[in-house]
């Protein structure tokens, strides 16, 4: 377990998304080279920027759970069932994309 603030985080998922992020950026690299749309290769400053990005959504998950917590909400709704909400499946999202963006925009 990470922490209380959401006891059902654990250092396997932790290091599972970081795992997931850095083989779906490599992915994603490998078929724009392939196909000719990118001339670039996944490299460790990449690498790094994928990490960081990765760290912000597993931020943003545990805030909002937090924010969960504090509200003593279990499910942000009940479009997917058992998954505490679609909320939950994109609350990394919400911190990571603009991140990503502002990242972006200062190191192009």
């Amino acid at each position: 377990k990470i922490t209380k603030i959401s006891p059902n985080k654990t250092y396997a998922g932790m290091f599972g998304g970081y795992f997931l992020s850095i083989i779906s950026v490599n992915i994603f690299f490998s078929y724009m080279y392939i196909f000719g749309y990118i001339n670039m290769e996944f490299t460790v400053e990449r690498l790094i920027l994928v990490l960081l990005i990765s760290s912000v959504s597993q931020i943003g998950d545990l805030v909002v759970s937090y924010f969960k917590r504090v509200t003593k909400i279990k499910n942000t709704g009940k479009l997917l069932p058992g998954h505490g909400g679609l909320l939950d499946r994109v609350d990394g999202l919400i911190f990571a994309v603009p991140f990503a963006y502002l990242l972006f925009k200062i190191f192009g």
